[in-house]
């Protein structure tokens, strides 16, 4: 037994010999297992071809990923100045509700004078919110109700034209830019 597998090593180390002279421009280097690999020796053109080949695609990708990289906080940035006022802007909500409710009892006076006045504080404050992003969401009393753009506060008994309606508009929602940032509040025909 001992002599079959002497011979066997033999029979290894003469060929290892004879891929030693085949391979004369080659060396052999161990790879992370341990393992013998051979590696053919490069001209110091390709080399130097190959080098910067390499350091070509490394520039490319850090290129494309800086370009990224710009786009995304650009995006970010003007995201956040289109919602920068928010919470100024939902902290005038309750504000904007009361002056609504104040001009609906004031616009039924008879003093011109008093409702001229006040319609244009209003006038002037709606379009200073508007003019910072500030827009109303559009529901009224017969649109279908859509738990996405509405608050549902409760249903009432309907008949079948405002099942699944909206009823009524208890406040109005609003929106800045694309963003809600409060659901109107409506009741529902059930």
């Amino acid at each position: 037994m001992f002599k079959k597998i002497f011979k066997n090593n033999k029979q290894m180390t003469t060929e290892n010999t004879e891929m030693d002279s085949e391979f004369d421009e080659a060396t052999l280097e161990h790879n992370a297992n341990g393992e013998q690999i051979i590696v053919e020796e490069l001209s110091v053109e390709e080399q130097l071809t190959n080098d910067l080949a390499a350091e070509k695609d490394k520039f490319l990708r850090l290129f494309a990923e800086f370009e990224n990289y710009k786009r995304r906080t650009s995006k970010e940035r003007i995201e956040l100045f289109k919602t920068a006022n928010q919470d100024v802007l939902q902290a005038m909500l309750p504000v904007m509700d009361d002056f609504d409710r104040a001009w609906a009892e004031i616009s039924k006076s008879e003093d011109e004078a008093l409702v001229k006045g006040v319609e244009l504080i209003h006038e002037k404050l709606k379009s200073t919110l508007m003019s910072k992003g500030l827009e109303v969401v559009d529901i009224k009393a017969g649109d279908v109700f859509d738990a996405d753009f509405a608050e549902a506060i409760t249903q009432i008994p309907a008949g079948d034209k405002l099942k699944g309606k909206v009823v009524d508009v208890i406040e109005k929602g609003y929106k800045l830019g694309d963003k809600i940032i409060r659901f109107p509040k409506v009741v529902t025909g059930n």
